[in-house]
């Protein structure tokens, strides 16, 4: 089984949720931008959550899926057809070998992820398939898909191969069958602009002006277009320290906000650095993280300062709601129904 790449889109990698224990090493994290989309991708098709998938950014690929399978598709909408058909998002869908799967500018949103029952068939690199773009290893030959690529797949597992049978005589007239349930809308962070971020004081907080702590509470930053999976640079009012302060560079993680000398923030996602020097003036609660990565250049954030707390308490209620929707889509996935 395999998917064959027609068109490669903008920028199309293999991510999984990242490459932990060698950041000592120099080595990143890595991974997708959007943990959430990808998670309830792979729980749609009866895949581990961590299960490498495929990450597409503003303009989508076109792949011609050699045999059937089964797939679903979270995160932004970039518009996807099978065989010029829509297709719909964040459910399962079952698809006839040889179809045309195509996506293309996004209309919302600005990451969309591809998961395949059983995954992709690519090798581990200290223990992810993530692709490290900058260093060139991980996912399919350490680089975005090309055109011509050819990605093999994996065998289903039991519980993916469940689905099958009710669906095998639908896709005889068919392109595909997807399934009348879906992960509802209420529970996804919202596409728009201004999008608010929830974050908590950084470690060098107290050393910015009040003027600077009022402005980055109360003012519009913008995502610029010198954006990418390592950060978000961001526009807006210049973000000063109330005095020099020499640092001694110390480690980071997704979400961190630094301000260098310009005073423009950068906000880093997925491919940040191991440690930084700038002084970090607020910290993205990680439920808000997904939202970030879903945020287009030229889209607009509002920061809201909330307490350290409180993000625990977001992420415990995100991590519950994860777990209930896997119970659900499990209970779905066992009913011989679930199809018709």
């Amino acid at each position: 089984m395999s998917i064959t790449v027609l068109r490669p889109g903008l920028l199309t990698s293999i991510q999984d949720l990242g490459r932990y224990g060698y950041q000592k090493y120099g080595v990143i994290v890595s991974g997708s931008m959007d943990s959430y989309a990808l998670r309830l991708a792979n729980l749609l098709v009866g895949n581990e959550q961590g299960e490498a998938a495929l990450e597409m950014t503003l303009v989508g690929p076109w792949l011609r899926l050699e045999k059937d399978l089964l797939m679903a598709i979270t995160g932004g909408d970039l518009a996807p057809t099978i065989n010029g058909e829509p297709v719909p998002m964040w459910r399962p869908v079952y698809v006839k070998g040889g179809s045309l799967l195509q996506f293309g500018a996004c209309k919302s949103g600005c990451r969309s992820y591809l998961a395949i029952a059983g995954g992709y068939n690519i090798p581990e690199v200290m223990g992810s398939k993530s692709t490290y773009l900058r260093a060139g290893f991980g996912g399919f030959q350490g680089r975005a898909m090309e055109k011509g690529d050819s990605i093999e797949l994996r065998t289903p597992q039991e519980t993916s191969k469940g689905l099958q049978p009710s669906v095998l005589k639908k896709l005889s007239s068919q392109s595909f069958v997807a399934t009348p349930w879906y992960i509802e809308k209420s529970l996804l962070p919202p596409h728009s602009t201004p999008s608010k971020v929830r974050v908590t004081a950084g470690s060098q907080f107290e050393y910015f002006t009040a003027e600077s702590k009022k402005q980055l509470f109360g003012d519009i930053f913008q995502v610029t277009t010198q954006s990418d999976r390592m950060g978000c640079r961001l526009a807006g009012p210049a973000l000063q320290l109330a005095e020099p302060l020499e640092m001694i560079s110390e480690a980071v993680t997704i979400g961190t906000i630094q301000v260098p000398p310009d005073g423009n923030p950068i906000l880093l996602l997925a491919d940040r650095q191991t440690i930084g020097g700038y002084p970090k003036i607020a910290q993205v609660a990680m439920v808000d993280v997904p939202l970030v990565a879903q945020i287009k250049p030229g889209g607009t954030i509002i920061f809201q300062e909330i307490s350290l707390a409180e993000a625990e308490k977001l992420y415990v209620a995100r991590e519950k709601e994860i777990k209930n929707l896997g119970v659900a889509i499990h209970f779905k996935r066992s009913e011989n129904h679930a199809y018709i």
